[in-house]
């Protein structure tokens, strides 16, 4: 029987794991062939990324999902979207940010769909009705869909500061 998923409270200890975990997603995306969304460079490498996962992890509300002791997923919640792009509901809402998953050791664990179980979870828990998040909507929609199979609704779609990252709004009411 494999260990099971256990998610713990994340903290700015956290901050080389997750920008490990970005690191293999965009190594992951970059062997399917799909640069669109984070491009091909480690966030580890990119100053703009690492200071966004600094401040999130510091914050927000980080957390670490572990395998074995093992970090494998992170996810954070705020009380909004953050930025200028996307406003903010016209209602108490929770935010997803950050959501990742090691799918170099644990692909096909549940990972994701277990953090975000959390973070519906930690979003009752705190009396909100409102989840969202954005993504990357790409030419496939395939994140898009992801989030669709966890239970949330495509909103309004939107695209990034150049007008070339196509990106897609996501609720869910819990």
């Amino acid at each position: 029987m494999s260990e099971p998923i256990e998610i713990r409270q994340g903290g700015a200890d956290d901050i080389p794991a997750v920008l490990a975990l970005f690191d293999g997603a965009v190594e992951w995306l970059v062997s399917q062939g799909r640069t669109g969304q984070w491009g091909t460079k480690p966030w580890s490498e990119n100053p703009k990324a690492v200071a966004l996962v600094e401040k999130y992890l510091t914050t927000g509300e980080p957390w670490i999902a572990e395998i074995g002791g093992e970090v494998a997923g992170t996810v954070t919640l705020t009380d909004g979207p953050g930025g200028d792009i996307i406003p903010a509901a016209d209602e108490p809402e929770r935010y997803i940010h950050l959501l990742a998953a090691d799918h170099r050791r644990h692909a096909g664990r549940g990972v994701g769909r277990a953090l975000l179980a959390h973070a519906v979870e930690e979003t009752r828990r705190q009396g909100v009705r409102l989840l969202r998040v954005d993504c990357y909507r790409g030419e496939d929609r395939a994140l898009v869909a992801y989030y669709e199979s966890n239970g949330f609704t495509a909103t309004e779609p939107f695209t990034g500061p150049d007008g070339s990252w196509p990106g897609q709004v996501l609720a869910q009411h819990v």
